[in-house]
């Protein structure tokens, strides 16, 4: 290593080197952040950076530690470098790693979202910039980086400004203090900025929006919050000459739930139609797929729920990044990102027939799993208390410390410890409103338990072919409402149907 840098700093700059690049919710972000400060790395005693009532609204000691020493040194390396006109490689990088750590806590780390994306004219957005630019100009006033420019430095900015808006949105949204939740954040900032963030800001900042996510989980696990928070943290332009982003992150979200959509209607709100294209099309409309922006995402809820048709335009616009209106020949470009969300076992809807292999292979570039409120829980019981604490700052703000004690007595005396939240943290959600409104919450735990208990025992072989058949029809039954609804759907005449229905089921399916 070249003797430009000197020897005492030179083991903190490698760990500093590492730590600008690395996911911060990964658990080697905690040990690097022990390596940098010359501490044992086995003296880590977190095992995932998330967000509690203590580290709500301030900066981890450690981090404090590791901004001073790095302020110190950024400055005394400018000064060093001042007048040299060549550097060897290996020193170019690690200073300007150095550099991009400290503009980014200096400038951008403890600004909001808002402040940034401000209109100019005086706006914050437009101060941090300036202060940003002047900073940037100054530590890279060497002539040993006469290729650093204003469009390298916006190029930065904006850069800097998505692993802000990403942290964000993961950090106070994704919550939870389990390694599961922990292992959901790391894989929600791999998916915006991939493993590499070195060679992201290199060349894939444009690019990866073209690839989709898939997010898999049960219902009430979140995946809406994680498509946001994908969404609103994709790289955005600044445009140095106008001091502006060239679009706002708040409007890249266009979420759109396909189980609540005719299947009829589905194409024609998807991808748009013109006048006449079909009966009742009485003007040109707009599809979602043409509403979304350039940089913004489309979020596909219950991709599962798609019939097979649909499945093949949705497979053309991921492959060729086009589509047309019902009833129009041109060919449009869709230029945002994809995000798809399902509950169902698409592998088994594959076997079934219900879902196209090749859609699949194409959603799984990306995947992201969200676990379970109970597999957080068994993994670390104590998160619950965290969880509820959250939740009762938005359901009562000002009254959130009351209404979680009183939440918290409740369960554990009132719930089971082995008690398995089936409606996730939806229920967990559901479950504060009720205590602050009755005090008391009344759980559906026999309700779900029936409604799904006759599948695992049928495939565990635990039934007859007549209790199958019986268990099936009541099933289909409370869904459908009517005997004559249900004859047809399963193939049997009305009085089979009433002989088979379990009419004390029935009656707990549809309480």
């Amino acid at each position: 290593m070249s003797d430009s840098i000197p020897r005492e700093h030179r083991a903190f700059l490698q760990s500093l080197a590492d730590l600008a690049y690395c996911n911060p919710f990964s658990p080697q972000r905690l040990v690097l952040e022990q390596q940098a400060l010359g501490r044992d790395a086995t003296s880590v005693t977190e095992e995932v950076w998330s967000r509690t009532q203590e580290t709500d609204h301030t900066e981890r000691p450690s981090v404090l530690a590791i901004n001073d020493q790095a302020e110190n040194l950024v400055e005394h390396l400018c000064e060093k470098f001042a007048k040299r006109r060549t550097l060897d490689a290996r020193t170019r990088e690690l200073y300007d790693d150095l550099v991009t750590y400290v503009l980014y806590y200096r400038h951008l780390a403890h600004r909001t979202i808002e402040q940034l994306f401000a209109p100019p004219r005086g706006s914050a957005g437009q101060i941090a910039w300036r202060k940003f630019a002047s900073d940037y100009e100054r530590l890279f006033g060497s002539p040993a980086f006469d290729d650093y420019d204003t469009d390298t430095a916006a190029h930065l900015y904006a850069c800097l400004c998505q692993v802000r808006r990403a942290f964000k949105h993961i950090f106070d949204c994704i919550l939870g203090e389990s390694a599961p939740a922990g292992r959901l954040r790391e894989a929600v900032w791999q998916s915006i900025f991939t493993h590499d963030m070195r060679r992201y800001r290199r060349s894939l900042y444009r690019s990866l929006r073209e690839l989709p996510t898939l997010i898999s989980g049960p219902s009430g696990t979140g995946k809406e919050l994680v498509a946001r928070a994908i969404a609103c943290s994709q790289y955005l332009d600044f445009d140095p000459d106008r001091e502006r982003f060239i679009d706002d992150p708040a409007v890249a979200f266009t979420p759109i739930n396909l189980s609540a959509l005719s299947p009829t209607l589905i194409e024609s709100e998807l991808f748009g139609h013109r006048r006449g294209s079909f009966t009742g099309a009485d003007a040109d409309r707009i599809g979602w797929f043409e509403v979304c922006r350039p940089h913004g995402a489309v979020f596909l809820d219950e991709i599962g729920e798609l019939d097979m048709g649909i499945q093949v335009k949705l497979l053309r616009v991921m492959q060729q990044r086009t589509y047309t209106r019902l009833g129009d020949s041109e060919e449009r470009v869709f230029a945002g990102k994809i995000i798809a969300a399902t509950n169902r076992d698409l592998a088994a809807e594959i076997d079934a027939g219900r879902f196209r292999h090749d859609l699949y292979y194409r959603l799984c570039a990306d995947r992201i799993e969200t676990p379970s409120l109970s597999q957080q829980l068994v993994e670390r019981p104590q998160a619950l208390e965290g969880l509820v604490h959250f939740i009762a700052e938005r359901v009562a703000p000002g009254e959130s410390q009351a209404v979680a004690a009183e939440t918290l007595d409740w369960i554990a005396g009132n719930l089971p410890r082995s008690y398995s939240w089936p409606g996730n943290i939806r229920e967990l959600e559901q479950c504060v409103r009720n205590i602050l409104v009755r005090r008391e919450y009344i759980p559906r735990t026999e309700a779900a338990t029936q409604r799904t208990g006759w599948l695992t025992a049928a495939e565990a072989g635990e039934l007859t072919a007549e209790e199958l058949l019986s268990a099936y029809t009541t099933w289909v039954h409370s869904q459908l409402g009517t005997y004559e609804a249900t004859a047809t759907k399963l193939g049997l005449d009305r009085r089979t149907v009433k002989s088979k229905i379990d009419a004390k089921w029935l009656k707990s399916l549809r309480e």
